[in-house]
């Protein structure tokens, strides 16, 4: 009976807005928090399952050209680097290689890879495929993707590129930089990728298709501690263990640990609580407005992770080649114009009525997480002003011309967007709705539009950049370099005109000197001013429209053990296992 009045009481609640419950106080919820001084790994037990939730289908199944998260959560598990990320120190350490050396003032780096590691398919690992992933893949210039974006900003000729890398012999590789490049080792974290698998598709020029959402399963292969065993579309990813792994524990036995995780693909995150609540799911990211529910559900242990490193925005399209309106392009790109809308954003009354006050409003392009590049008092604050939105509206050129309550540009065209955001996500959706009915008091008309979430980023990334402002998030990045997509004009990500052959701005070309130059910064004070004056002039220029900062929190089924999260992923989640 107690089970079945939880039920009812939860369905009743899951038709009701969540704004409509006061705020928890976050004080009164009893938290656990990841120490890394005390915590130690231990030896467990094989077995078990793991299942969890993924937002989305992914978008596609091919590592090098995932961008978007719904395709990069399916992917984690299933692809290694040469380094890694300890997330308990916080220092690169090595994963396929064994080890490495610098040289000639970190210019010249000589890895020595793990001998015996094996693909997913049995064939062997060696420094043909690291070669290949590097030099035919991430460095193809008919290949757009992340991780080529961050080393085009130290490789800047041909030469360049050509000289980065190659093989000494079987296990060992040379990378060779015309300049010292202070991320280097933690971007070797990229996944290599099979060159007996995909190399054809280069070949052939259909490499950015190939292992798409269509591909058999067994076709994907990687070194990582899982592989896929099935896709259903709109249901679920199951993975089995890696039978090649190449991690042991201190006894010799293989990791991971659990041998199976089920994916279940729910893009609502009311069902998704229902799932966790019922055990369904393992564990699951907490929304704010869960916590309360969330805290006094049997066998739950609650995890504060932090402030979340990921950031949540207002963007508007400025592309001069998208099918965007000539006179929109003029509002769009003007400074005043994006600073006006900033102001006119009630970023408090979204921590309180969105996030449940476990939140704070953001204005910078990173969050408290990035310390410590991120420094209170660094970024201008555009305080919730709808007086003052509307005067700087007013300033450059837009009146209510006709009467009719909107607000009219110089040439009589109304100020109005269609503003899209991904449906299902019940946040931003909230989000949305705040910022349509603030921006509609000042005269500016706001078309909200959920869609779906692939089908928005495909139109954020691909011509012919059909929209005109979005509600979206980026995950963030340890090292500000690995963000280079995102703020350098030429990057994939730079949302609001992507991939610019010349800086459009001056600002642009401001900002992209600073990222260049801090990539190739090797003392660590000046590195740090560099990026920080860098976000200054983001946050000046408001190219994105930074709104709240929700705390990282993780809901987790009790019963396992070696479980460390962070904000940054779970350490050394190969060695998780159930009691």
């Amino acid at each position: 009976m107690k089970g079945f009045t939880l039920a009812i009481a939860f369905i009743f609640f899951s038709f009701l807005p969540f704004y409509l419950f006061s705020s928890p106080k976050s004080s009164s919820i009893s938290f656990r928090t990841s120490d890394p001084e005390s915590f130690r790994v231990k030896e467990g037990k094989e077995g078990g399952e793991l299942r969890f939730i993924l937002s989305s289908d992914p978008k596609t199944l091919n590592p090098a050209v995932a961008q978007e998260t719904s395709s990069t959560a399916v992917l984690s598990d299933l692809f290694t680097g040469l380094t890694k990320v300890d997330l308990k120190t916080m220092q690169v350490v090595p994963d396929l290689a064994e080890r490495w050396e610098v040289k000639e003032g970190g210019r010249v780096y000589i890895f020595y890879l793990k001998k015996g590691v094996r693909w997913s398919d049995g064939k062997p690992f060696t420094a043909e495929d690291v070669v290949f992933t590097y030099r035919d893949v991430y460095l193809n210039p008919n290949i757009p993707n992340s991780t080529g974006d961050m080393f085009r900003g130290v490789l800047k000729s041909p030469e360049d590129i050509k000289n980065f890398v190659r093989k000494l012999d079987d296990y060992t590789v040379e990378f060779r930089l015309p300049e010292p490049f202070a991320p280097f080792l933690q971007a070797l974290s990229a996944g290599i990728l099979p060159k007996h698998r995909l190399e054809r598709y280069v070949r052939e020029g259909t490499f950015m298709t190939a292992w798409n959402v269509n591909t058999p399963v067994e076709e994907l292969v990687g070194t990582g501690p899982y592989r896929l065993k099935r896709y259903i579309k709109g249901v679920l990813v199951e993975y089995e263990a890696n039978p090649y792994y190449y991690e042991f524990d201190a006894s010799g036995r293989q990791l991971p640990y659990i041998k199976r995780k089920i994916g279940y693909i729910v893009q609502d995150p009311d069902t998704a609580l229902l799932k966790f609540s019922l055990g369904e799911t393992d564990y699951m990211g907490v929304r704010p407005q869960d916590v309360l529910f969330l805290s006094r559900l049997k066998g739950t242990l609650l995890y504060d992770l932090g402030a979340t490193p990921s950031t949540t925005f207002l963007v508007f399209n400025q592309n001069p080649n998208s099918s965007l309106a000539k006179y929109k392009l003029k509002w769009f790109s003007n400074p005043t114009f994006r600073r006006a809308i900033s102001h006119a954003i009630d970023r408090e009354g979204m921590c309180y009525l969105v996030y449940n006050s476990l939140a704070s409003p953001l204005y910078s392009p990173i969050t408290p997480a990035n310390r410590p590049y991120y420094e209170e008092g660094l970024f201008p604050v555009y305080e919730y002003n709808l007086k003052k939105a509307r005067d700087l509206l007013e300033s450059i050129g837009f009146k209510d011309r006709n009467g009719d309550g909107w607000l009219e540009d110089q040439e009589g065209n109304r100020l109005e967007f269609v503003l899209l955001t991904n449906a299902g996500n019940k946040e931003r959706e909230a989000i949305g709705n705040i910022i349509k009915e603030d921006l509609e008091k000042i005269g500016v008309k706001v078309i909200f539009r959920p869609i779906d979430f692939n089908t928005l980023v495909s139109r954020l990334t691909s011509p012919p950049y059909d929209w005109e402002a979005v509600i979206i998030g980026l995950t963030g990045s340890m090292d500000p370099h690995f963000g280079r997509n995102v703020w350098h004009s030429s990057g994939t990500l730079h949302m609001w005109n992507p991939r610019q052959k010349t800086p459009q701005t001056e600002w642009e070309r401001k900002v992209d000197e600073l990222f260049d130059r801090g990539a190739t910064e090797i003392d660590f004070k000046k590195r740090l001013e560099i990026y920080r004056q860098a976000y200054r002039i983001i946050a000046e220029q408001q190219p994105m429209i930074f709104l709240t900062t929700p705390k990282s929190m993780l809901a987790v089924k009790d019963g396992f053990e070696n479980l460390f999260p962070t904000v940054w992923g779970w350490y050394k989640e190969e060695y998780l296992f159930k009691r």
